[in-house]
């Protein structure tokens, strides 16, 4: 039986940058009667808070809720209150070594566009995030710039050559990723392991993006049974199945 089930955020619990909703709040606090829960995301952590905590009914057990920004690189838990248990920060020599690097890509390939919505490159601290037509690009935007990837796929080949101590992973609808190397969502994993005491092989993840090059990818390499999500909908089923089998903890 597994005893951690472990997210990602945009396309898997929420569409892209969107909030939870009533039905997946409730599936969610369900769930954590009967185990723990981690969320994994690119995003940061404020997009957490308005994307997912700020929805969760008041009998949602935080206790056994984790929360990991930028792909694993932060790790936030709750006693109390929100916690900071981690997090690995880019030096500025760093930041700007990738943020040269996503410029150069965006030219070279031809995507700035010629509207956007909020900054295309975000530093979030420990994670540089490129978003193809920026942070806050409304939903039917984003669908239509990448539906397969493509786009992305192309230019994560010139900035693996690029940026080779660094990892970079495709996610979201629009987003490339770049952490340090070998911090990803299999650190993430990892850590969880770590911090929760919890056997990788006893933990559950799901994702829109398990595919090689998806930022949920690593998740699945370092050991974690995973289902891969086409949606919401879908997650939202796959929840349905998991609560009425399991029982609760108490």
């Amino acid at each position: 039986m597994k005893q951690l089930f472990v997210f990602d955020l945009d396309g898997t619990l929420a569409p892209s940058k969107a909030t939870i909703d009533e039905e997946m709040a409730g599936l969610l606090a369900l769930l954590l009667q009967k185990g723990h829960v981690a969320i994994i995301s690119g995003g940061a952590w404020t997009q957490f808070e308005k994307q997912v905590l700020a929805h969760l009914p008041p009998t949602a057990i935080r206790q056994r809720l984790s929360i990991l920004p930028t792909n694993g690189t932060r790790f936030y838990a709750y006693d109390g209150a929100w916690k900071q248990l981690y997090a690995d920060d880019f030096t500025p020599a760093e930041k700007q070594q990738i943020t040269d690097a996503l410029n150069k890509a965006i030219d070279q390939f031809g995507v700035r566009p010629a509207q956007s919505w909020g900054e295309l490159i975000e530093d979030r601290g420990s994670q540089i995030t490129y978003s193809g037509l920026g942070q806050q690009a409304p939903l039917e935007e984003k669908e239509k710039w990448d539906p397969d990837f493509s786009k992305r796929q192309q230019m994560k080949v010139v900035l693996d050559a690029a940026l080779p101590d660094f990892s970079v992973h495709l996610g979201g609808a629009t987003s490339i990723d770049v952490t340090k190397h070998g911090i990803d969502k299999a650190y993430g994993i990892r850590k969880l392991e770590e911090i929760l005491h919890i056997p990788i092989t006893d933990m559950l993840f799901m994702g829109d993006a398990i595919f090689p090059g998806g930022n949920d990818y690593p998740a699945k390499e370092a050991g974690a049974q995973s289902i891969l999500v086409r949606d919401v909908t879908e997650t939202k089923r796959v929840l349905d199945g998991i609560t009425a089998c399991l029982p609760d903890l108490g």
